[in-house]
Formats: C-alpha cells, sequence, structure tokens
C-alpha cells in the first residue's frame, strides 16, 4: 500500500454486462495512477472495448459465451481465473468495481473479485451494483443473494435500482434511460478521482475518502445539478430529492459530496450546499467533501452525494426476501 497519495494506485473494473458498459462510458476518461479492467465471461463483449485491459474468465469452460445466466458459472469462471484477477489488482489501494447482478457474471464473479481485492492487496474496495427491476422475479432472488455476498467484501457497495432510475428518467427513452443508468456510476467514480487527483476549489485527500467508506456496509447515491440565480440555494433541494435516493439517509453514518461549478463557484456557495445536504445527518455522522472548478462550464452547477452506513430491505435474508417492500 502506498504511503503517499501521489503514489497511489486505482482500479476500475467493470464486470459482466452492466460493469463492462459502465466502463465503456468512462471510454474519455483519463486519470493518471489509474488502470481500467474490464472482466467478462462474454468475449463478443469484451471485443466492444477499447478503452481497458480486457480479462476474459473461465474461458475453458465458457468458450468465451457467456454464463448464460447461473450465477454458479460466473463464480466457477472468477475461482479459475483467479491468478490473472489477483495479478491485475495487485498493490491497488482503492477499487471501484462496477458490476450488475441479477445475471450471471456480475453475480456470481463479482463477490469472489471482491474477495480477492480484499483479502490479497489490503485495497479499499467500493463497489457499484445495479439491481435488477422488481417485475424480474428469478433474477431479483439472484440479484438479492449476489448482494449480500458483495457486501461482505465491499467496504461500501452503492446501490443503483433499476426502479427508481425509471422514476428519475421516466420521459426518457428506454435506451436513453440504461445510458443514463452506466452514466451514475461513471460519473460518481469521475468525481471522486477528480477530487482525489486534480487541483481543487476543495480537495479530498485519500484519507478523508477511507474514512467515510471503510467498513461502512450499504451506500446509496445521488446526483443533481442546477443553473440559474437561485441554482446555489435550490441544489441541494434536488439533490436530497432524487429518486435514487429513496431511503432513510438520516441515519446514514457517513457523507461524501462532490461539487463542480462554473468559475462563478466560492467557497462560501461550496460551504452552503453541503450544510443543506446533510443537515439530516446525525452529530456523530462523519462528512467529507470535495469540490472543483470546470472552466469549460458556464452558469452551471452540479452535486455528487454518497451517504453510506444507510439501511436497506436489499440486504435482508435472501430465504425472508419479499420484492414487494422495496
Amino acid at each position: 500500500m502506498a504511503d503517499e497519495q501521489g503514489n497511489l494506485k486505482f482500479v476500475i473494473a467493470g464486470v459482466g454486462g452492466a460493469g463492462c458498459n459502465s466502463i465503456m462510458r468512462l471510454k474519455d476518461t483519463s486519470f493518471r495512477q489509474t488502470s481500467f479492467l474490464a472482466i467478462n465471461t462474454d468475449k463478443k463483449q469484451l471485443d466492444l472495448i477499447s478503452n481497458a485491459k480486457k480479462l476474459l474468465i473461465g474461458k475453458a469452460f465458457t468458450k468465451g459465451l457467456g454464463a448464460g445466466g447461473d450465477p454458479s458459472i460466473g463464480q466457477k469462471a472468477a475461482l479459475a481465473s483467479e491468478k490473472e484477477i489477483k495479478k491485475e489488482l495487485e498493490d491497488a489501494d482503492l477499487i471501484f468495481l462496477i458490476t450488475g447482478v441479477g445475471g450471471g457474471t456480475g453475480s456470481g464473479a463479482s463477490p469472489v473479485i471482491a474477495q480477492i481485492a480484499k483479502e490479497n492487496s489490503e485495497a479499499l474496495v467500493i463497489s457499484f451494483c445495479y439491481f435488477p427491476f422488481k417485475l424480474e422475479r428469478a433474477r431479483i432472488k439472484k440479484a438479492q443473494s449476489a448482494v449480500a455476498k458483495l457486501s461482505d467484501y465491499s467496504d461500501t457497495l452503492i446501490l443503483i435500482e433499476h426502479d427508481k432510475l425509471v422514476n428519475w428518467a421516466e420521459n426518457v427513452p428506454i435506451n436513453e434511460a440504461f445510458k443514463l443508468a452506466d452514466d451514475v456510476a461513471a460519473k460518481a467514480v469521475e468525481g471522486i478521482l477528480h477530487t482525489l487527483l486534480e487541483p481543487s476549489l476543495i480537495n479530498l485527500d485519500f484519507a478523508d475518502l477511507s474514512a467515510i467508506t471503510k467498513s461502512k456496509g450499504l451506500g446509496m447515491i445521488s446526483y443533481a445539478q442546477d443553473s440559474g440565480p437561485l441554482k446555489v440555494h435550490s441544489l441541494p433541494e434536488k439533490a436530497l430529492n432524487n429518486p435514487l435516493l429513496e431511503v432513510d439517509f438520516s441515519k446514514a453514518s457517513g457523507a461524501l459530496i462532490h461539487l463542480t461549478g462554473d468559475e462563478s463557484l466560492r467557497l462560501g456557495d461550496a460551504t452552503e450546499i453541503c450544510e443543506k445536504i446533510t443537515e439530516k445527518l446525525s452529530e456523530s455522522a462523519s462528512v467529507c467533501w470535495g469540490a472543483r472548478i470546470d472552466q469549460n462550464k458556464t452558469d452551471f452547477i452540479e452535486a455528487l452525494v454518497l451517504f453510506t452506513g444507510v439501511p436497506s430491505p436489499l440486504l435482508l435474508d435472501p430465504e425472508k426476501y419479499n420484492p414487494n417492500i422495496l
């Protein structure tokens, strides 16, 4: 593990179909100290990726044709490729693991990959997990079981539920809605890395990130942007009312906030926004935040908010889980 921020090693790993889609959404992003890794049992999808190192797992028995929706195949594929996975994650300090659950590769391979990360690199593991629609009954059971396993090896596991995404983007064409889903994790990763690695109005350091996310369990995410003369005052309400954040965040143990604004953004504005976003948290909650100026933007401000240590029915015992309570 590196002891200076300038020497830290970051890995962004997309696992399975949804994870690899998010990796492709990051194709225009370049960060120093950061490597991109696409992991899948499906060779066709890996062939579409040009911005990351590709790792085809379990090829001896899947023949590169995918896991067929069977999590046990995804798990076996990851275990069969354990040596290669270890090599790619070696010496990483921070691993962003992006995946979807309910199918075969994401559900089966992601917990194994997260376990390898924790046991062999001692990395901080932040997982972004796409959860299927409630109507997908068989996939829901697979997904809920996978979430429970993945949470065991993730410092923070951030759930992005497709049902809530629909509420957020209900008037958007379906292909655009799924692109928006891919963007959620991509924006979160970009926001965190921007404040870690680039000069900002307020920088976030690795110790801050660790304090908010290490061993915190479930996390939920919100994103909002605004413009106009009242944008500083209206942005907090937009962020807190985002359908992606339909949980009791007042019980969160921590919050991480990343702001991006145009050149008119002032320190006082950023402080006001963060105070309003976190005012319902308990006095014992840990809060860290970063803010940066984007010189290419005008009349613009956005907030990415991550609450950690929040309760959710998605982590109940799989045998007792009822999708109707979501």
